[in-house]
């Protein structure tokens, strides 16, 4: 039986985790490893509730339902969530490998960024004799980030150079940080620099077009280094000066080690990994004319069947995302989206909600803000409503959120490799997607515009249904007596209109019967109004009891109810009076209000064909007429019982 591990790691659309995924899915296979990839899409410009929203997702795996973990905490530009992560792995007792974070505990694979450093900024004064340099950083919080530029300074510090702090530029990483650095340096009045040395080589690549596009050549005017890599130089504006490590290979190694750790097999728990600088073109080093044309023609071929591919999907998408923002309610969301899922066919794909995802569809009470129903975590109970696998679309499928994913799994030994990504709108979490073996990579922007649609489009629906369960609380509060909670007048009228209409083209019965609460001046100068509301509030819980033959009820005003019914005859009329009445006598039985009164209701009712033209309310008035001679019959009895 293959082994559990989760992943845990943010931005799988930047080369450093693709890199190191690919690794990890290539030695997956050969050590019997089911991996589970929690993926969040940060970073968004001034979005911190999005940010929230994703990095939800690294709450969804419990780590004793795992066998071991790899983590990319490096990758995660929020220390209290890495800190959260590390605590539950450290609860769970699983081992787990962190990459390039080196943390105490864990299993450590990494690369001596201090050295790797060093030696760039040491062979920009030695070999070019510079002493000019700009620098742009990764995040400050970050380890790797901030062993770098500490190596970087030191070198200076050895040589005697000075650089000042507007020559800095602290990024994220990402390919905006080198744009936004090369404005910086450019709108910052100082004088060029000799070299940018850039913390990664994603940053450096954006810079190296930014210069291009403000006329400044590399490296004439100024050479350019990164770190890591990653790129093919046949894709790029000039071949870049870099540090060389194996990506692909401590992904690896990841795998291997905890495979070593469950079969008790010994090892070194931290590995270093060798690297090596690599000095070209964007340095001046080595002036990239001697390419064969074959690298040429073959980074031609896979970057034109990489756009091709990537224009395909981006139909798909395109077309997905105009079905989605177009639905007009849940069922036509799901499929449309199953619509999609169906095109790109992956092995496996799960839409995995909170089951209470939309509140609103449960009609919780108005009292309740919206505010303090956002959902921030994942819930016990997960509906699936889009559960696919093997090319075949699963119904009624409901899990446990420790289940995680339905298990329609072939019991093959073949490994999988889920990505798992969250759903959730700003930081109100909805639920999480899951898919395995899809034949559209994952590792590129599309990726996370798919999931941004999704997620918005899902928000809609949401509001869709906030907008409906507005209105059909605006619908109750016009037809429903919010005191009593049955029919008031309006509700009343709306209900009975067309029967009564039909009666009279028909000429079949009517009855309408009025009753009138007896006594409620005196409960409610006895006991308070309180009490009185409650009495009210009994004869509708009364009429609701007793009213099973389609009848229609309402409170009237006050202390007055009506009933409607068609087709009764006299007998029908006397037997609901009747039940009324035992219902009333039931109720003052079993009574055990602090206050006791007695519950007492008066009725009168007429039966007759409508007119074509004739108004309900006459029959009101009618039946309000043979109620107070009701009324009046009880008040003499018993005047006559007082007196004797």
């Amino acid at each position: 039986m293959n082994r559990k591990i989760a992943v845990i790691v943010a931005g799988i659309d930047e080369t450093y985790q693709s890199s190191i995924l690919n690794g990890i899915q290539s030695a997956a296979a050969k050590y019997n490893l089911d991996c589970y990839i929690f993926v969040s899409f940060t970073g968004m410009k001034d979005n911190r509730s999005h940010d929230a929203g994703e990095m939800n997702i690294f709450k969804l795996p419990d780590f004793n339902n795992f066998d071991g973990a790899i983590l990319l905490t490096n990758t995660i530009d929020c220390q209290p969530v890495v800190d959260d992560i590390l605590a539950r792995i450290k609860n769970a007792g699983i081992p787990a490998v962190s990459m390039d974070n080196d943390v105490e505990g864990l299993i450590h694979i990494g690369i001596d960024n201090r050295s790797a450093m060093k030696e760039i900024t040491e062979h920009f004064i030695n070999v070019h004799k510079f002493t000019k340099f700009n620098y742009i950083s990764g995040p400050t919080d970050n380890p790797e980030s901030a062993d770098r530029l500490n190596a970087f300074l030191e070198v200076l510090d050895k040589y005697g150079l000075e650089i000042e702090p507007d020559r800095i530029f602290y990024g994220d990483f990402r390919s905006d940080s080198g744009r936004e650095a090369v404005d910086f340096f450019l709108r910052s009045g100082q004088d060029l620099p000799q070299v940018i040395i850039c913390a990664n080589d994603v940053m450096a690549v954006s810079a190296v077009n930014k210069l291009h596009s403000a006329g400044i050549k590399i490296p004439d005017d100024i050479a350019v280094s990164g770190f890591d890599d990653v790129f093919d130089r046949n894709n790029l504006r000039v071949e870049l000066t870099s540090v060389k490590r194996p990506l692909v290979r401590s992904g690896e190694l990841a795998c291997k080690m905890l495979h070593n750790k469950f079969n008790n097999i010994s090892q070194d728990e931290s590995m270093m990994l060798n690297m090596s600088a690599k000095f070209t073109e964007s340095c001046g080093c080595e002036k990239c004319v001697t390419h064969k044309a074959i690298a040429y023609k073959e980074a031609n071929i896979a970057n034109f069947n990489r756009i091709e591919s990537n224009n395909h999907y981006m139909s798909l998408f395109n077309s997905l995302a105009c079905d989605l923002n177009g639905a007009d309610n849940f069922s036509e969301y799901i499929g449309y989206l199953k619509k999609f899922v169906s095109f790109i066919n992956p092995e496996e794909f799960y839409f995995c909600l909170n089951k209470n995802w939309d509140f609103h569809s449960n009609d919780i009470v108005a009292d309740i803000s919206e505010k303090e129903q956002i959902p921030e975590s994942y819930e016990n109970d997960i509906i699936v409503p889009i559960a696919y696998c093997n090319g075949e679309f699963k119904e009624n499928v409901n899990i446990n959120l420790d289940e995680l994913l339905p298990d329609f799994s072939d019991k093959s030994h073949n490994s999988k490799f889920y990505f798992i990504v969250p759903l959730h709108f700003r930081q109100r979490c909805l639920g999480y997607l899951a898919i395995n073996n899809c034949p559209l990579s994952l590792y590129n922007a599309l990726f996370q515009a798919w999931c941004i649609t999704i997620n918005n489009s899902l928000e809609n629906i949401r509001k869709i249904n906030a907008l409906d369960c507005a209105v059909r609380k605006l619908k109750n509060l016009y037809i429903q007596d919010t005191f009593s909670g049955i029919y008031n007048r309006n509700g009343f009228v709306n209900a009975t209109n067309d029967i009564f209409r039909e009666c009279a083209k028909n000429s079949r019965n009517v009855m309408l019967m009025f009753i009138d609460l007896d006594g409620l001046k005196v409960i409610n100068d006895t006991f308070g109004h309180a009490v009185g509301d409650e009495a009210i509030r009994a004869i509708a819980s009364i009429l609701d009891k007793t009213c099973k033959n389609n009848e229609i009820y309402c409170r009237f005003g006050g202390d007055e109810f009506i009933v409607f019914a068609a087709d009764y005859n006299d007998k029908d009329a006397q037997t609901l009076t009747a039940n009324i009445q035992e219902n009333i006598r039931m109720y003052n039985k079993t009574n055990t209000l602090k206050h006791r009164y007695c519950l007492s209701a008066s009725t009168g009712y007429v039966i007759a064909v409508p007119k074509v033209e004739e108004d309900l309310f006459r029959f009101v008035t009618e039946a309000d007429k043979k109620m107070y001679e009701t009324k009046r019959e009880k008040k003499s009895k018993y005047l006559r019982s007082e007196t004797y």
